[in-house]
């Protein structure tokens, strides 16, 4: 069997395996929980000028990527 195919020892193995401290995780759920509340709770906001709800974001987001700022 070539050395490319072997197994590595039980001792590299474990080294390998590291486990992730868990604010790894809970950041980007805390912040994909506040950006959604913010995005969602921008509809109630009263503004003169504004316009409402996620028509506005997702056409800026499509002229961004089509390259044209405004």
């Amino acid at each position: 069997m070539s050395a490319a195919f072997r197994r590595p020892p039980a001792a590299e193995v474990s080294r390998l395996r590291t486990r992730l401290p868990w604010w790894a995780l809970a950041l980007p759920v805390v912040s994909f929980i506040a950006l959604l509340a913010l995005v969602a709770g921008s509809s109630e906001a009263s503004a003169a000028s504004a316009r409402q709800g996620l028509a506005p974001l997702l056409e800026l987001l499509a002229e961004l990527l089509d390259g044209g700022v405004r």
